[in-house]
């Protein structure tokens, strides 16, 4: 009888020690694009809520600059949270004024609206006149917009501040 001498070679393909250290790197770079999303997804709202600040108030400056009296100037720095008067929308004839402070009123719930927290508490806003000077008719208005909102390195939430400051002339020629 013949004798047939098998020999083995070696074996083809991963063992299990191989496959479950790939595993392994594979689930560690997996666990770093889960927490990049996070860290993405927060740093994404703080952007988007300094645009809402941004706009809202570029939207109170166009108000004031389509009423801008010197007393509508000063109503707005001191309306504090304004008031519905029926200006707009509505048949009630009103006073530059009284629509300066409804302009307020609208302004403070849409910057609600489009901020975390809530007008007054969570949502400070200030708005400050400086008068103009003769010869000049040119009056300057600083507006300032604070909300908080979480931070994205611990649970506390941090203060975040939008300011912006721009001239309006108050009577014609300027």
């Amino acid at each position: 009888m013949k004798h047939i001498n098998i020999q083995l070679n070696r074996s083809k393909g991963f063992t299990l020690l191989e496959a479950l250290l790939g595993f392994l790197i594979l689930s560690i770079g997996m666990l770093g694009i889960a927490s990049l999303q996070a860290v993405s997804l927060k740093v994404g709202k703080t952007s988007v809520y300094g645009s809402v600040a941004m706009m809202k108030v570029e939207e109170l400056f166009e108000s004031m600059r389509a009423n801008p009296s010197a007393l509508a100037l000063a109503a707005y720095a001191t309306a504090g949270a304004g008031s519905d008067n029926g200006c707009t929308g509505g048949t009630t004839l009103c006073t530059p004024t009284a629509l300066a402070v409804e302009d307020v009123f609208w302004w403070r719930k849409n910057l609600a609206a489009g901020l975390p927290g809530v007008v007054g508490t969570d949502i400070g806003t200030s708005i400050v006149l400086i008068p103009a000077v003769a010869p000049s008719n040119m009056a300057t208005i600083t507006i300032a917009v604070t909300w908080s909102e979480r931070s994205k390195d611990s649970v506390a939430a941090v203060s975040k501040v939008f300011t912006s400051a721009t001239n309006i002339c108050t009577s014609v020629p300027c």
